[in-house]
């Protein structure tokens, strides 16, 4: 009797067009677009916005190991950062002093300082993660916050090792030199930034790749069932613990170059909560959301703040709509865009997505409307908000007014459109 059964599998395997278009392609994209940017002759302005965004690119992702991956919501990340970036320091100065005394730092390149910044992570992740990946949820959240005012207040009262106030000082034109990079002009710098992303962004997804990768996963669904299975799931996250913290640290490193300077505040809740921002804005459950995330906070950091006071009250409303209507945030947002897009090509559907980004600009303007009055009022100074020539004073109810008519209507349109279904619907 001949047993067929084996035909009758189909192969579920991806086909190589599938994993050339989902793993490698965003990579050359990634890879592409760092190669690109010098081509437009940046002012160092934008050069230094570049730099910032690459070491948030790193950071966030690092941090989406641990929440987007594993599942642990960490209110002290910053801490694996400073101090990766506090040895990249320490690392920056013996090799200025072993360049007149001479010693193995002399053959250390400053270009890999970012490699001593993964191993002062990696090395905190093990020593910090071994008590606290033993608790998860909600325990474990409040202990990486214990930890991060610790360690923050211990940065102010260890002084040979923080610095004290003023921080660590560094000279990053030192050493010998790699790729025939100095370091020194900004333009250095930023090769010095585009090399080091792509390379933790590449090994990153690679990680989500591995078998330790995927269990992070399993255990950030159903704990119990990885446990059932043979596995030990606190093992699991303290592994995890021990990569996030290790990138972070990366990251550290690179802004310790960049910035030549590392003080106590980096080690604070400050950037621990900015980079859970980042991380929840972009779109914790993709690989790509943080670092969509890292651009935009970025920018509003860096921009934002020229054209108004209230800049963080905008990031603060911004994480407040992703939670509630967006839950997926900017990745989700544009891969149910371009569904909708793409299932909706009638007369018919475009309507409709047009209808959602036209309720959203309205509520929109209408929030920003509302935020600049409040803002003009509390100062008391009379100067009126003035957008696209229209002269809205807060000591004038009809600017209010129109404030809470285009919120209004905007948030209305929004809450029909989608009890009525998504946008491809």
């Amino acid at each position: 009797m001949t047993d067929y059964s084996l035909d009758r599998v189909p192969d579920l395997a991806p086909s190589a067009r599938y994993k050339f278009a989902t793993r490698v392609l965003p990579l050359l994209l990634l890879a592409l677009i760092l190669l690109s940017i010098p081509l437009f002759e940046p002012s160092r302005t934008w050069l230094s916005l570049f730099n910032a965004i690459g070491i948030n690119m790193v950071f966030a992702l690092s941090y989406n190991m641990l929440l987007g991956q594993a599942g642990l919501l960490s209110f002290g990340h910053a801490v694996y950062f400073g101090l990766g970036g506090y040895a990249a320091m320490h690392g920056m100065n013996a090799i200025e002093n072993a360049s007149y005394d001479g010693g193995i730092w002399a053959a250390f390149p400053m270009f890999g300082l970012p490699l001593v910044g993964f191993a002062g992570g990696a090395l905190a992740g093990a020593l910090i993660g071994f008590p606290s990946c033993r608790r998860s949820d909600v325990p474990f959240a409040m202990i990486s916050l214990g930890i991060a005012e610790l360690v923050a207040a211990a940065g102010f009262m260890f002084i040979s090792v923080f610095g004290g106030e003023e921080g660590i000082t560094g000279d990053r034109m030192n050493g010998i030199e790699l790729f025939g990079l100095s370091l020194g002009p900004l333009g250095d710098v930023y090769w010095f930034i585009a090399f080091w992303t792509f390379v933790g962004v590449a090994l990153m997804y690679a990680f989500t790749r591995t078998p330790l990768g995927k269990m992070a996963q399993a255990v950030r669904d159903n704990p119990e069932r990885v446990k059932f299975v043979g596995y030990n799931p606190n093992r699991v996250r303290y592994l995890v613990f021990i990569a996030a913290g290790g990138f972070a640290g990366l990251a550290g490193g690179m802004s310790a170059v960049n910035y030549e300077i590392f003080t106590p505040e980096s080690l604070s809740v400050i950037p621990s909560g900015l980079v859970l921002l980042m991380a929840f804005i972009g779109g914790a459950r993709y690989f790509a959301g943080p670092i969509l995330g890292a651009v935009v906070l970025t920018y509003m950091q860096s921009n934002l703040s020229d054209y108004s006071e209230a800049w963080l009250l905008y990031l603060g409303l911004l994480f407040i709509g992703m939670i509630l209507f967006a839950p997926g945030g900017l990745a989700g947002l544009l891969l149910s865009g371009t569904a909708a897009l793409k299932h909706s090509l009638s007369v018919k559907g475009l309507l409709r997505v047009g209808a959602f980004a036209s309720s959203a600009l309205l509520a929109a303007a209408g929030i920003i409307v509302l935020v600049e009055l409040a803002v003009r009022y509390s100062n008391g100074f009379g100067e009126a908000f003035e957008p696209f020539g229209l002269h809205l004073a807060p000591d004038q109810m009809m600017s209010w007014v129109v404030g809470l008519v285009l919120a209004g209507v905007g948030i209305g349109a929004l809450k029909v459109l989608s009890k009525q279904g998504g946008m491809g619907s």
